[in-house]
């Protein structure tokens, strides 16, 4: 099955300081547009550990890709993201996001939650959990980062955990 790559009137992609590459405005967006779907083959919580390790390998060899593509869409399922149609791969997480994810109908979209300005690169909390946070380093750069990719709900946690481990 061929896919069309997905696109937006609103981005383009370009190199980041995050990481590799991004999306960036290419118009000032408004707050509360959907800017772009995550797309991808749906697959099986149980598949969705092999497509990890099987990314996580490919990244180990050529630092240049990402990592790990995998969206929660359900209890039972996974969106794997790691295609070249699927253009939201770009996404870069923040600690300081200027997007949100939203299921809608069986779908994954991005949406602005303020006004973006042209030129802006276009970031989400990815919302990883705190299992093998270490693992997974923030460069975002805001002023709240707190130096890994964690969901903002996390925080205090990891806050917690790090003053414990400094106390040791």
């Amino acid at each position: 099955m061929i896919h069309k790559k997905t696109s937006s009137k609103y981005i383009i992609i370009k190199n980041s300081s995050i990481h590799s590459k991004g999306i960036y405005a290419k118009t000032d967006i408004p707050k509360n547009i959907k800017v772009i779907e995550y797309v991808g083959k749906k697959v099986s919580n149980k598949l969705s550990d092999k497509v990890a390790d099987r990314d996580l390998d490919r990244s180990k060899k050529n630092k240049k890709l990402g990592e790990v593509y995998l969206f929660e869409l359900n209890k039972e399922f996974d969106i794997d993201g790691n295609y070249p149609y699927n253009t939201a791969r770009y996404l870069n997480h923040s600690c300081n996001p200027n997007c949100k994810y939203k299921y809608d109908n069986g779908k994954i979209w991005i949406i602005s939650i303020r006004i973006i300005k042209k030129g802006e690169e276009l970031t989400f909390d990815y919302d990883f959990d705190l299992e093998d946070y270490e693992h997974y380093p923030c460069l975002c750069g805001s002023k709240n980062c707190v130096g890994f990719i964690i969901g903002k709900k996390y925080r205090n946690k990891l806050q917690q955990l790090i003053q414990k481990r400094n106390t040791k």
